[in-house]
């Protein structure tokens, strides 16, 4: 009965900050009221990014410039946030998510799909010319393989109105998959090109992915290029 008396006596007393050796405790767990911050804006181009610095849309008050951070995380993802505020976080304005065609890497395709894979989501380039004629003119027969490091192919194709031979197979291939935003030059890479009976194909990458370093410095160099002003009056900083 004590027990519990005192109990309730101590539950009515309220929360009670001490300090000991430096350091702060309070008797009950407290939560932080957090500044409010507002939902970023969702983008898919780096173009629209541009806009809204150019254009300022979230001037202050007095009319100032808004100091800027455009984080570049990935080639196909940038951020454009504030300073960290008084709650040490950092406010995301805009989100700006590339829209990319779908290519799985690794994957076997059938001749016709990869066909159309080739066509949608890849830039023009010699050799992906190289390819399609390769993957459009193979016969429905078994995918050979020769040579001893275990990479050359080749296939039985089509080489003229009504002749078919032995056709060798690009490997390795430098293609310049559409994999970043619009706005800047597709990084081209190379891939192993491999086929298999059926007869199906696929890509493998073999950069290491340094490609993605490539893109982000596209990036960056495209958005120095269009924010020259407001970089020069110190309002904007790009970090990747």
């Amino acid at each position: 009965m004590i027990k519990e008396a005192m109990e309730y006596l101590l539950s009515k007393a309220g929360n009670q900050i001490h300090r000991e050796h430096g350091q702060t405790y309070s008797t009950e767990r407290m939560h932080l009221v957090e500044r409010p911050t507002a939902d970023p804006l969702v983008l898919n181009t780096l173009k629209g990014i541009v806009d809204y610095i150019n254009e300022n849309v979230d001037r202050r008050n007095d009319g100032s410039l808004t100091e800027l951070i455009i984080h570049i995380k990935s080639p196909e993802r940038v951020e454009v946030v504030k300073q960290l505020n008084d709650d040490r976080k950092r406010e995301v304005l805009i989100q700006s998510i590339a829209w990319l065609p779908e290519f799985i890497f690794d994957r076997y395709y059938d001749s016709e799909t990869f066909n159309i894979k080739l066509q949608s989501c890849f830039v023009q380039n010699e050799e992906r010319d190289i390819a399609l004629k390769v993957v459009g003119n193979i016969k429905q027969e078994a995918v050979k393989t020769y040579g001893d490091d275990g990479t050359s192919q080749s296939v039985v194709a089509r080489t003229g109105v009504a002749s078919v031979e032995s056709v060798v197979v690009p490997n390795p291939i430098t293609l310049a998959p559409r994999r970043t935003f619009v706005e800047i030059e597709q990084p081209e890479s190379n891939f192993i090109f491999r086929m298999k009976d059926g007869p199906s194909c696929a890509l493998f990458e073999a950069d290491g992915g340094a490609w993605k370093h490539e893109a982000m410095r596209n990036i960056r160099e495209y958005l120095e290029k269009e924010l020259s002003g407001a970089m020069d009056g110190g309002s904007v900083m790009i970090i990747s």
